[in-house]
């Protein structure tokens, strides 16, 4: 009798079974359908965008050897097609060293595109900073300690990637202006930073020692 009731009960089950895949089979099919499209489409996707990078990677790698052969004005061109044409990192990238390679003939319009990039908030922040500090190296000995000051004070936060380089270029324009107490003032970050560079450490003394006596103690 017991096995009777089992194959009532298994016969009930396979009815239910029929009529649940009879009205759901669409929306299981389609399902399955979608999550193997997505999982194929996600695998397209990052080969694609592999594949960009290494096109951008050889391309950048390309450009870079045209600078190293002082064919400035080449190498400039293929900068300027990457920063428009290659993924987000080696666009960034790519807009530095093409700033890099206008500075060669015109520090003026370089300083405006590294400007540019310190200005665009979808660049990351240590990039946006070394845009800051290349624009100030090339305008140290145009532009008064104020405009320096102004572009440079915010890398120099304790931070800051680049904030041992914006204290220098900041001591260096105070001497230029003959800010004695703006000049120790850097001086002093300087030498109180645990992490600065030693090549650097040792630049700021040398700058130290060109100060008024009275400014040394």
């Amino acid at each position: 009798m017991s096995e009777l009731f089992n194959e009532v009960d298994e016969d009930l089950r396979r009815d239910q079974l029929k009529k649940l895949w009879d009205r759901y089979s669409i929306f299981i099919i389609a399902g399955a359908i979608l999550i193997v499209a997505s999982v194929g489409g996600w695998r397209g996707y990052q080969y694609l965008e592999a594949k960009k990078a290494a096109e951008a990677g050889a391309a950048f790698s390309a450009a870079a050897d045209l600078a190293e052969q002082n064919k400035h004005a080449e190498a400039e061109a293929a900068f300027a097609k990457l920063a428009t044409t290659a993924p987000s990192g080696y666009r960034t990238l790519a807009r530095l060293r093409q700033a890099a390679e206008i500075a060669v003939r015109d520090p003026n319009a370089a300083v405006k595109l590294y400007d540019e990039v310190a200005a665009d908030r979808s660049v990351p922040v240590p990039d946006r900073d070394l845009a800051v500090i290349r624009a100030a190296s090339l305008l140290m000995e145009t532009t008064s300690y104020t405009d320096m000051l102004q572009r440079l004070e915010p890398a120099t936060a304790p931070t800051g990637t680049y904030r041992h380089s914006a204290r220098e270029l900041l001591a260096l324009s105070a001497w230029r202006s003959n800010d004695v107490a703006a000049t120790r003032k850097w001086l002093e970050l300087i030498n109180t930073d645990a992490e600065t560079p030693s090549s650097l450490r040792s630049r700021g003394d040398v700058l130290q020692a060109l100060l008024p006596p009275a400014a040394k103690s």
